[in-house]
């Protein structure tokens, strides 16, 4: 418990119920003693936790219009963000430190550092990413909007009382580019991701077959697992089931996982020498590219891949996790110095993990120890095939899952509160 209790703004410029990292940083706060006002867009529900605590309050953003034409859409959303942001700001309780999610940089990252330095707070900044960068996924990196957004990150960087980032390989950028010091804060997983049981497995599946009927026989039962007395056990013929979570935006490329797919559909319709199980493939997440990979899905005929697009509530994600064979990531970092979030919750379930590949994904994955990285489909195809292989009898692949859960217990020792207390508290 902290000696001296302090108020804490926690600034999302996103939806506080898909911000997991940020949740993470206001339930440690309160954990220290501290008052947490977070603000930001209420698109979905927080953490049951979150909303348990007596010490969190949250404020939320209202949605911008939209204007049909796209630059004056973008102009109109961020003067409605800064006036919507600043008064939410003035009428919440003054905080002694305020802590930003970027990106997104502007307005946020102004508005923010101006407010802090009127009512002088302390102006810590979490990157997450750059969002110039991000911007230049879109727009010509020589773009005016790209370059502003550049110079506010590195003005407010500079002015900062403290920065945290993902990965060393941004603290490094961040130093050498710009000459802002940061602290290297990885995310790690916190305790509700964990392996569970073949009973709780047997349990969550049940319930999700209520909504997916593909999960279930016409008897009620899984496609997974059988009851046998008193006692759940898995099928010898069952299918493998493969997971994928994604916030459906254009650093994800899900055309490889789909390419991946229809190799895998491809192997099995042409009876090929390998032994392949059917597999169910499910993609968690909500993001504005989702509408157009859904209907990508409607259009394949396969007959041995099945894909379900779920989402899930906070208390169902780590189960889904859990109860899954193997983990894809596609996210490859418009700066490359980002580490996706979602291989750590898998590794926080002991889940194995095929990642796309980037300069800095080796601070996370090694490569055949602790998981798998892919360059393009064909890479991703073949991982599948091998893991896959003889499913779920095979003795290679049943001893390679065993060497790679064993080095997945070792990243589950440290937690996000032990890692939190060690490198983050003592700025607050």
């Amino acid at each position: 418990m902290s000696e001296e209790k302090k108020n804490v703004c926690v600034v999302v410029l996103g939806d506080i119920g898909r911000s997991p990292r940020m949740q993470y940083h206001s339930l440690s706060l309160a954990e220290m003693g501290h008052t947490v006002d977070i603000i930001g867009y209420g698109e979905t529900e927080p953490m049951e936790t979150i909303k348990k605590s007596s010490s969190i309050y949250y404020h939320y953003l209202l949605a911008p219009p939209t204007i049909p034409l796209k630059l004056l859409n973008y102009g109109f959303k961020t003067i409605w963000q800064a006036i919507n942001l600043i008064f939410l700001l003035i009428i919440t309780r003054k905080p002694d430190i305020l802590l930003i999610q970027n990106p997104p940089a502007i307005p946020s990252l102004i508005v923010c550092w101006l407010f802090c330095f009127i009512i002088r707070a302390k102006f810590i900044i979490d990157w997450h990413n750059y969002a110039h960068t991000i911007m230049a996924l879109s727009l010509p990196k020589d773009n005016i909007l790209v370059k502003i957004t550049r110079h506010v990150e590195v003005f407010a960087g500079l002015r900062a009382y403290n920065n945290f980032c993902v990965t060393n390989a941004m603290k490094n950028d961040l130093n050498k580019n710009w000459g802002i010091s940061a602290t290297t804060l990885y995310d790690k997983p916190p305790t509700i991701f964990k392996s569970i049981s073949i009973e709780e497995k047997h349990k969550f599946i049940i319930r999700l077959g209520k909504t997916y009927k593909q999960l279930l026989n016409n008897d009620g039962s899984t496609l997974f697992t059988q009851i046998t007395g008193n006692e759940v056990t898995y099928k010898n013929d069952r299918p493998g089931i493969l997971v994928s979570s994604t916030s459906w935006t254009e650093d994800e490329d899900f055309s490889v996982l789909f390419s991946a797919l229809q190799e895998y559909e491809n192997h099995i319709t042409q009876g090929n020498i390998r032994k392949l199980p059917p597999l169910i493939c499910f993609i968690t997440g909500k993001g504005h590219l989702k509408e157009y990979y859904c209907n990508k899905i409607k259009n394949e005929n396969w007959k041995h891949v099945i894909v379900l697009t779920p989402w899930l509530e906070s208390n169902d994600y780590p189960l889904m996790l859990a109860s899954a064979d193997l983990g894809v990531c596609l996210h490859t970092s418009s700066s490359g110095l980002d580490l996706p979030m979602k291989v750590v919750d898998m590794f926080g379930c002991a889940l194995p993990v095929c990642a796309y590949d980037f300069k800095c994904l080796d601070e996370l994955i090694q490569h055949g120890k602790n998981g798998y990285k892919f360059s393009n489909s064909e890479e991703l195809s073949k991982q599948l095939f091998d893991w896959f292989q003889n499913f779920p009898n095979d003795s290679h692949q049943q001893e390679t899952e065993k060497k790679i859960k064993n080095e997945l217990e070792t990243f589950q020792k440290l937690r996000w509160r032990e890692n939190w207390t060690k490198y983050a508290a003592p700025f607050f």
